[in-house]
């Protein structure tokens, strides 16, 4: 824990949103044995012992474009290729950024493979979760995901986002972001899903399976025009 280097990230990453690097500087100085702890868990789902066991990559499904793009316009894969290309992303977009967390663990690690899939996963969740890419969503986002994996990093980064977004939203920014949190803890877990499946099945259904609910209370603080999927 190195409580002093997640203070002064967080405080860079305040003054600019876009150093999306801060975000791993945070995760890495407060995330003790979290990791560590969710890789235990993994270890004991179906899916988390074949992943390990073939050393499958998220990545290599995700960078593949021609494969998201010809199914069907309903599946999953097909709005998260959507979701990319209309923010301008590639799924590798997130590899630089958490560059230095990866330089800390043995690249051919259990635990290396495990972080790094978790991390390949956030676009995903943003198109199941429908929380957008502005600050709002983003805070709403991490809300979500600390209560699926407990990292105390991301949840100190989601608890000071209330307090920033407070000035534009007043308290429909912590109202937001706690929803975000009570949602993520209602859903299954999702870093055991099987997510190359997935990618074919409906998103309706996929949603429906996970018990991801619609943020109404997120989306109610924006026009019309704001992000949906």
């Amino acid at each position: 824990m190195q409580p002093l280097s997640a203070i002064k990230a967080i405080t860079r990453l305040v003054r600019n949103p876009t150093h999306t690097h801060e975000v791993f500087v945070i995760i890495r100085a407060l995330s003790g044995s979290d990791l560590q702890k969710g890789l235990v868990r993994f270890r004991k789902t179906d899916v988390g012992r074949s992943v390990l066991k073939h050393r499958k990559s998220l990545m290599q499904t995700l960078c593949n474009q021609p494969l998201l793009a010809a199914l069907p316009p309903e599946s999953l894969g097909r709005h998260y290729f959507n979701f990319i290309k209309a923010e301008d992303l590639s799924a590798d977009g997130l590899v630089e950024a958490s560059e230095e967390q990866a330089d800390a663990l043995d690249a051919n690690s259990d635990l290396a493979l495990f972080a790094t899939r978790q991390r390949d996963m956030h676009d995903l969740w943003h198109v199941l979760t429908e929380y957008g890419r502005d600050e709002l969503g983003e805070a709403c986002l991490l809300g979500f995901t600390y209560a699926q994996n407990k990292n105390r990093g991301v949840g100190f980064i989601a608890f000071v986002g209330c307090f920033k977004l407070y000035k534009r939203h007043g308290f429909k920014a912590a109202r937001s972001i706690f929803r975000g949190y009570l949602d993520g803890r209602r859903a299954a877990w999702l870093p055991q899903q099987d997510w190359e499946a997935l990618l074919h099945e409906p998103i309706t259904s996929v949603r429906r399976e996970l018990n991801i609910s619609r943020p109404t209370l997120y989306h109610s603080c924006f026009s019309a025009s704001s992000f949906t999927s």
